[in-house]
């Protein structure tokens, strides 16, 4: 089955209201003018009054002449040249020139878009094109020139593809054109054998289809849907246009019924607006039905509403949820929050008493023209403001986040056939969200992201060194997995020597993330990652006396010299609690328990209000005149190579003996340490609990608390 007989979708004009739907051009038509030849150099040739026609709709004012002179110098480099459908081919770099000025590309780009095979399939060489048209021409023609066969063999498409992205980075025109240029492809591959058809096919659908998407080219993309579902499902594509035959030769139209009703809301609002009514592509209508079942008449388009203001789409909203039965549910504002890819509308649906259920999109002209032509609709994106002279800088506002992480990984992809899968995969997630720095910066990731992944989109390779994070100011693993609007803090160690964990490759999501965790691993096959691994031991502690082998808060604790503790009953034995381990200068009160002994607890200790609850009495307590301290210390960090070194080393610069110390197997890449330790003064205690605070890994360190001691 031809693809181009089977196509369903119409290309035309979608600048908005005004524009008018164009028939598909006679291509063989064109052809035979092609033929004719150059004509005199103050005409414009026959054959390209279609594109002028279209571009003078969004551009009355342009220049035509680099249109002409790209038309001729293609025409007479092409000439003789044939396609396998047997047309001439300047037929083909006509057709894709038609595509882009129905959809508002600027001249430079349709004069590029002319001339954008004459440097792969004829004499014609870039220093050419760029000394007759100019350095930007020259870099569109270059961008989509694919790369020789017989240089790259097997890798010439993947790398054809990294060179058109790379190109893309500074000049997203380049991908305006061969999207354009795959459509055109796409329209005409009938006369090629099955296989090459699903082959191409294919690839149109893992990666041009998820390309079109993410620079908002819903025109193209909607088209190209349709020719892929043709020729890769021809049963499901036969079912679904029975579907629309069949609901396009009823006698009643629910959804005309609907849009004539909005009408009259809308005018009795004194909103004025443009109500349409837009049929689903058949991919669109595919999905419904897997989704509803049997369809019903409202499930084959959806109403368009065009009017000049952002506040009237609002306007339009509330009389539409006013004045008919909304659909709660099916409310979306991508006003306020845009999607991505330049995509704005809101979108809701209404509901008749008979059950139909009609969904509307909202929008703006200008929002309609962007839905449709996306990047295509930003005109020229490098053409310096009028106030702003030109000082040789291009700023590419049509750069998103995700194209500059697909540029960022692909340079540490240098095997194309780790590039050509990773694309796919990386294009495979369609959906983004924004989460936002400490700082006010933000992060775009793709949906499903977790903290590694947003670690490497901030620090790059340098993320080797994080060793954990905050989400919305709580403590979180870099497991943890992101929501849009999340705010996330890394938090980065200090220790070159910190690497990765081979489990982040679990948690990674996105391509720079995987790639840069497993060229580290290659580089490093002896290492594994040790966030999850056994703590290091540490000779210090294993050469601590027998006590340091108690559990803390058992005897390491207990102090019972008359020196530190002046108790209010002569004779008594001093016993300082574990559960809150107080030290000078805590203030403190006892409490007598069996054996004659008085216990000691830090005044806010959660024991205190359960002995005066259970009506034990207090006894008298205050500190002596000693200085030393024993205290009782809860570190929690996160693994990592030499924290328990470091950590020990810190206490000892602050003159800390450690008496004992317990450390907890790692979970969920966290540790929990707990230190007994001697002060020669307790005034140093705050100093001590810094020192520890500051270690590169530790995110807490408290005194120790123990409520069942």
């Amino acid at each position: 089955m031809s693809a181009e007989a089977t196509n369903p979708a119409t290309p035309g004009p979608v600048a908005g209201s005004a524009a008018r739907w164009r028939a598909r051009i006679d291509l063989r038509r064109l052809g035979r003018a092609a033929l004719l030849g150059p004509t005199a150099r103050d005409r414009l040739p026959s054959a390209i009054s279609h594109v002028v026609d279209a571009h003078r709709a969004h551009y009355p004012g342009a220049d035509l002449e680099p249109l002409r002179r790209a038309y001729v110098l293609a025409e007479s480099s092409h000439r003789g040249q044939m396609r396998k459908s047997g047309e001439p081919y300047i037929t083909h770099p006509l057709a894709v020139t038609l595509i882009l000025a129905e959809l508002g590309a600027e001249t430079t780009t349709l004069t590029a878009s002319l001339l954008h095979d004459t440097v792969e399939d004829t004499d014609v060489t870039l220093d050419q094109v760029g000394e007759e048209f100019g350095a930007e021409v020259r870099y569109l023609v270059d961008g989509v020139t694919k790369l020789e066969k017989v240089d790259y063999g097997a890798a010439a498409e993947p790398e054809t593809f990294r060179k058109m992205l790379v190109a893309t980075g500074s000049d997203v025109r380049v991908m305006s054109i061969k999207l354009a240029d795959r459509l055109h492809n796409m329209r005409t591959l009938g006369v090629m054998r099955p296989e090459k058809q699903a082959r191409i096919a294919k690839v149109t659908r893992d990666v041009l289809i998820p390309l079109a998407e993410r620079l908002g080219v819903q025109a193209l993309k909607t088209e190209l849907e349709d020719l892929v579902f043709a020729i890769l499902h021809p049963e499901e594509y036969e079912y679904t246009r029975e579907l629309i035959v069949d609901n396009a030769s009823r006698a009643d139209d629910p959804l005309a019924d609907i849009a004539d009703e909005v009408r009259g809301v809308l005018r009795e609002a004194g909103i004025q607006a443009e109500v349409l009514i837009r049929p689903r592509h058949f991919v669109s209508v595919h999905r419904v039905a897997r989704k509803r079942g049997e369809l019903r008449g409202a499930d084959f388009g959806r109403l368009l509403v065009l009017v000049n203001e952002d506040a009237d789409c609002y306007g339009v909203l509330g009389e539409l949820h006013t004045c008919m039965t909304p659909v709660v549910s099916e409310f979306k504002d991508f006003i306020a929050v845009p999607k991505f890819n330049l995509y704005q509308s809101l979108h809701t649906a209404v509901a008749r008493p008979d059950g139909q259920v009609a969904e509307v999109l909202i929008r703006t002209h200008q929002m309609h023209k962007v839905a449709e032509a996306g990047v295509v609709a930003l005109g020229n994106p490098y053409a310096p403001a009028p106030d702003d002279p030109a000082d040789g800088e291009r700023v590419d506002p049509t750069r998103p986040g995700w194209l500059s992480r697909l540029l960022d990984w692909q340079e540490a992809a240098p095997d194309p056939d780790t590039f050509w899968s990773t694309l796919r995969e990386d294009l495979a997630q369609d959906r983004e969200i924004t989460v936002f720095r400490p700082d006010g910066g933000t992060l775009g990731l793709p949906e499903g992201a977790s903290c590694v992944d947003a670690a490497y989109a901030q620090y790059g390779e340098d993320a080797h060194a994080c060793i954990g994070a905050r989400v919305n100011g709580r403590l979180a693993t870099l497991s943890t997995v992101l929501r849009d609007g999340d705010t996330v803090q890394l938090l980065m160690g200090q220790d070159p020597a910190s690497e990765p964990s081979r489990e982040w490759l679990e948690h990674a999501h996105t391509p720079a993330a995987r790639i840069a965790i497993q060229r580290w691993l290659a580089a490093h096959p002896a290492h594994e990652g040790t966030e999850e691994s056994e703590p290091e031991r540490l000779p210090a502690i294993e050469e601590a006396p027998a006590a340091a082998h108690r559990p803390a808060g058992e005897g390491a604790a207990l102090r019972s010299t008359t020196d530190d503790i002046v108790v209010d009953r002569p004779g008594a034995t001093v016993r300082l609690a574990g559960c809150c381990t107080p030290v000078p200068p805590d203030e403190v009160t006892g409490f007598a328990v069996r054996g004659g002994v008085v216990t000691v607890h830090r005044v806010e200790c959660a024991a205190v209000e359960r002995m005066k609850s259970a009506g034990r009495p207090e006894v008298g307590v205050r500190w002596g005149d000693t200085t030393e301290c024993r205290v009782t210390l809860l570190a929690e960090s996160f693994g990592r190579p030499h924290l328990l070194a470091d950590l020990t080393e810190a206490m000892a610069l602050e003159g800390a003996e450690i008496v004992s110390a317990t450390v907890e197997p790692p979970s969920q890449q966290r540790v929990r340490h707990t230190y007994t330790v001697q002060l020669p003064d307790a005034a140093h205690l705050p100093a001590l609990m810094r020192a520890m605070r500051n270690v590169p890994g530790v995110y807490d360190v408290s005194r120790a608390h123990t409520p069942g001691a």
